[in-house]
């Protein structure tokens, strides 16, 4: 069972990195944004749906500790380390500047409460505590968050440290922070509940330090996460998420907003709200397939069966300007014969989704049942038929 979900998982996170938006007909304008750059993903449809300068190098500030609680929640599902497990707080940690959990070298912190100072305080104290706790050393942390990142594609993103304090070299893009924020999602939906605390201080730490200091979850209820940062060289920074509920869309649609380099904490509040807003009024998700429905069902040679079920193992959504999902076409692409055998959630061809002719996804499809291969006298029988054919 445990082959099979690390499967599935394998496969979900594949599809989500190849289905993208690559052109659409009447785009809508995106509204004006006041930061240096800007993107907006609907991480249900997988599809960027406004963006400004999206692969320009940028200083990530405290987004840093987004991989830094990927790491962590790594090390939590391989058991490495608990929730209740306690960690000692070193002079190193207890002196790093900046953004503070306020601990100290007379405490043993548990880590759960490590990681609400990490993501709620947006403390350097914690993540250093947490970072020896996981890596043995700084460095050696730093050195696995780099792995990471190559693990989920982040090309254009380096880390010198694990809480985003200005260093030289230290730099990430919109896009890079994109597939970040979209895999912690995914990867770790039950440690996402730790991003919509908005209030937290460990026992005997100022009361003063206890909001988070994302905005956002104090003004919209479907905002649920996730990261502010903030230093003089990047600026004001925030990767907002929200859910919302629509009829035709089960466990509702979500979109994520990165705003970076804002002139201060309310400017980019204010246009990640902007930018959340207008995605969900400016288009519309489609669902053209639901979770292991097949996209297609064409014939199999040299099988046990006759025919080859392809879909997705989750539902197949799609966004489009509102108003013009009447005018959405779609395309099976596939090879020509297939011929078994044939492994379920193997990849098989792809769905193609066009608007008024132009281009909007290209959704990879997969085996959604296994086919094995037939017997002698069947394999025989098809390939008469197949020369004949």
């Amino acid at each position: 069972m445990n082959r099979f979900l690390g499967a599935l998982r394998a496969l979900v996170i594949t599809a989500a990195a190849s289905i993208s938006l690559i052109a659409a007909a009447q785009v809508p304008a995106p509204p004006e944004i006041a930061a240096r750059s800007y993107l907006l993903l609907d991480v249900t449809a997988n599809q960027i749906l406004a963006q400004k300068d999206i692969d320009s190098p940028i200083e990530p500030a405290s987004l840093t500790k987004l991989m830094t609680a990927y790491v962590v929640f790594d090390a939590l599902r391989a058991k490495k380390i608990s929730l209740t497990q306690t960690l000692p707080v070193s002079p190193r940690a207890w002196k790093m500047p900046g953004s503070r959990m306020f601990i100290d070298p007379k405490m043993q912190v548990p880590v759960e409460d490590l990681i609400k100072g990490l993501i709620v305080q947006s403390g350097n104290d914690a993540t250093v505590a947490l970072a020896e706790g996981v890596g043995g050393t700084v460095e050696h942390f730093v050195e696995m968050m780099n792995a990471q990142a190559k693990v989920l594609g982040m090309k254009n993103t380096v880390y010198k440290n694990p809480e985003g304090l200005t260093t030289p070299g230290h730099t990430t893009t919109a896009r890079d922070l994109s597939t970040l924020a979209t895999r912690l999602v995914r990867d770790f939906p039950e440690e996402a509940k730790y991003y919509a605390i908005k209030k937290y201080r460990y026992p005997g730490t100022p009361s003063t330090n206890e909001t988070n200091r994302n905005m956002l979850l104090f003004r919209d209820p479907t905002v649920d996460g996730l990261k502010t940062g903030h230093t003089d060289a990047a600026g004001y920074c925030m990767i907002a998420t929200a859910r919302r509920d629509f009829p035709n869309l089960t466990g509702g649609r979500r979109l994520l907003s990165i705003v970076l380099g804002a002139s201060s904490e309310t400017v980019r509040a204010n246009e990640s709200q902007k930018l959340l807003n207008w995605g969900y009024t400016a288009y519309d998700a489609v669902r053209l397939f639901d979770a292991g429905q097949p996209a297609a069902t064409p014939a199999v040679w040299k099988g046990k069966d006759n025919t080859l079920k392809l879909g997705r193992p989750e539902a197949i959504v799609v966004a489009v300007p509102a108003g013009s999902a009447s005018k959405i076409k779609t395309q099976v692409s596939r090879p020509d014969p297939l011929v078994a055998p044939f492994t379920r959630f193997q990849p098989v061809g792809s769905l193609k989704v066009t608007l008024d002719d132009q281009p909007v996804a290209d959704v990879p499809l997969v085996a959604l049942d296994a086919v094995e291969q037939a017997g002698v006298f069947g394999r025989a029988w098809d390939a008469v038929r197949l020369w004949i054919k």
